[in-house]
């Protein structure tokens, strides 16, 4: 019996490779959280089998994985539905972060139409990121393996159309429904929509609470971007670019990062951090009082899943009463 295990991030299969419980593990490096969301087209085109439609590092699916990671089953120019054929059996290993709920629900939405792969697909539900963890003690872990039935690939899709969706608010009426068939989607989704720019201070969680670490004497900002991390959202690259825009804007919260335009190349970025010392504004102590308002002061453009938010058109999430506010 041939076994793969699909996961929801490129870290997991680090320390699933090493252990027995299946033939080969591939992860998926996709990243939905910040900036436009690939279009449904882009994302196909880079699971299908490799062509001159690939041109770049990182426009097809296995272009990161090691050349040995298939032993047999293919080789790094196979298309992400050739090689599901090959199977017995496919697990998808969920973590638990909000990206990941959002690359199971894109996955399971993509699958739904392919009934020889959806019938041999199971789930399953780890509590806490893979990575983190030595193989040794991944391969003894015994996690349930839930059986992907219809109703799972109707609730993903509905979630993932959500995301894609111009607005927050069929995101925000998915909390209404019962989404225990996808345990962890509810607090990504609670998670996301605290990133929407506060109804008080115009910032989301994330870049609020790395202002916070600031405010409190934090003057190193790679110790400033863990504040973001540690809210699980984004990744270290993607808290950069939050703490960065945070100094790169109109009207600045933050100073001490260098001179701006900053550069997004993450090397480029460490080394940078390295050499700053960063404190807040005087707009930055009063934002973080509570006294002003990020988004009466900056222009807004960015995108929170598939909403362009603007100053005209500013979605924002009001979190002592968890509501949404529409513009």
């Amino acid at each position: 019996m041939s076994h793969l295990i699909l996961t929801t991030n490129d870290l997991a299969p680090l320390q699933l490779r090493p252990t027995p419980l299946a033939n080969i593990v591939l992860g998926f490096s996709l990243r939905f959280v910040l900036d436009r969301l690939p279009s449904e087209e882009q994302l196909v085109i880079g699971l299908e089998p490799r062509s001159a439609k690939h041109c770049n590092v990182g426009d097809h699916w296995l272009d990161d994985v090691p050349r040995c990671s298939l032993k047999g089953f293919g080789t790094r120019d196979i298309g992400f539905f050739e090689l599901c054929e090959k199977f017995d059996s496919i697990e998808v290993w969920v973590d638990p972060l909000p990206n990941d709920q959002l690359v199971l629900v894109w996955l399971l939405n993509l699958l739904r139409p392919y009934k020889e792969i959806t019938t041999k697909l199971s789930l399953v539900h780890t509590d806490d990121a893979v990575a983190g963890y030595h193989p040794e003690s991944v391969a003894e872990w015994k996690l349930p393996a839930f059986k992907v039935a219809d109703s799972h690939l109707t609730l993903a899709s509905r979630a993932w159309q959500a995301w894609r969706a111009p607005t927050p608010e069929c995101c925000f009426d998915l909390l209404m429904n019962d989404l225990m068939l996808l345990p962890r989607l509810r607090s990504a989704l609670i998670a996301l929509l605290q990133e929407l720019p506060n109804l008080t201070t115009g910032l989301g969680l994330s870049e609020m609470a790395m202002l916070d670490y600031i405010e409190d004497g934090c003057a190193d900002p790679q110790v400033a971007r863990r504040a973001a991390q540690h809210q699980e959202v984004f990744d270290e690259s993607e808290a950069g670019e939050l703490l960065d825009d945070l100094a790169q804007c109109p009207k600045p919260m933050i100073f001490g990062l260098g001179e701006a335009p900053f550069e997004k190349d993450e090397v480029a970025r460490y080394h940078r951090y390295r050499k700053s010392q960063v404190a807040l504004t005087e707009l930055g102590r009063a934002v973080v009082a509570c006294e002003d308002d990020f988004c009466r002061h900056n222009p807004i453009h960015r995108w929170w899943g598939g909403t362009k938010l603007t100053n005209e058109r500013l979605w924002r999430w009001d979190a002592g009463a968890r509501a949404l506010v529409a513009p």
